[in-house]
């Protein structure tokens, strides 16, 4: 039996704070992605102008980040799908066991939520569904959507969290 205090293997003490972060993430990426198809009827390709700097643009991604290992195939959509489960359920007992805080168990929800929202795409879509494209002064970014954003948010408060920690470790001396 585990003692008063001690985290088990799937809840820990932040656990309820990065279940919220995931699934908030997991459902706005969801929505707004069959919004996108389903409500507005969007098809690869079709595109129109939200905002001077923002284009609105269907594009599937049958690879990883930046379209890294673009294979178009659903078999290898699966295998994606399956790594990014298996990334996810590591990440939560992470959280679980380990996490020292709100904001690091916030931005591993914000990873896990965004990391099942885009296996979900590859599952039932064959691909990531991306919509948003930034662009301005001659450049353009890659299309992204709120799963990849969730994930950058979570990657840079896990940073932020580890140098903040640091830092206080750093003035309490030896």
């Amino acid at each position: 039996m585990e003692q008063v205090g001690q985290h088990s293997f799937v809840w820990g003490k932040w656990s309820s704070a990065g279940f919220w972060a995931a699934a908030i993430t997991l459902v706005l990426d969801q929505l707004h992605k069959w919004w996108m198809i389903l409500g507005l009827g969007m098809h690869e390709g079709d595109r129109f102008s939200a905002l001077p700097f923002l284009e609105i643009v269907y594009v599937k991604n049958t690879g990883i980040s930046y379209s890294l290992f673009d294979i178009a195939k659903y078999e290898w959509q699966l295998v994606l799908a399956a790594f990014a489960a298996v990334v996810a359920v590591a990440l939560w007992v992470w959280m679980a066991r380990s996490a020292t805080g709100w904001l690091m168990a916030v931005s591993l929800g914000l990873i896990i939520g965004g990391a099942v929202g885009n296996a979900i795409d590859r599952v039932l879509l064959g691909g990531v569904a991306d919509f948003f494209l930034l662009h301005g002064f001659g450049y353009t970014w890659y299309v992204f959507n709120i799963a990849d954003v969730a994930i950058v948010a979570g990657v840079a408060g896990l940073l932020y969290d580890s140098v903040a920690l640091s830092r206080e470790d750093d003035t309490k001396g030896p």
